[in-house]
């Protein structure tokens, strides 16, 4: 009994770290080296990919779950004009897991901002 208590003790207080470490004290991390995943000396750079998306409030969140739900209702204009802004060389880093969702995403937010009309 007296190690189930320990245990259920030791475990509340790691979620209780886990909540309340300060946001901002994780840095930025190279990913692994996994063979064609994430080919050494990338000739792209992530950071410079992700971050237009992470200027926008909440974009990567509302691409995440559209991945996870496959819904797109909720993309908001302005996390769609920076996707579409992307290099598209950037989507196979960013996303190697699944190269079809890219070019899904970029035709679902061409519905919710439509390219503005040319000017001749």
């Amino acid at each position: 009994m007296g190690s189930k208590v320990f245990f259920s003790m030791i475990l509340v207080a790691s979620l209780w770290a886990a909540t309340f470490v300060t946001q901002g004290v994780a840095q930025v991390q190279p990913p692994a080296n996994i063979p064609g995943l994430f080919p050494p000396g990338l000739p792209i750079d992530l950071v410079k990919c992700w971050s237009s998306l992470f200027n926008i409030e909440g974009c990567v969140l509302q691409i995440s779950n559209s991945i996870l739900s496959g819904k797109f209702e909720n993309l908001e204009a302005a996390c769609c004009k920076a996707f579409s802004s992307l290099d598209a060389n950037c989507w196979p880093q960013m996303f190697p897991l699944n190269p079809f969702f890219p070019p899904f995403l970029k035709e679902n937010c061409a519905r919710i901002v439509p390219n503005p009309p040319t000017q001749k």
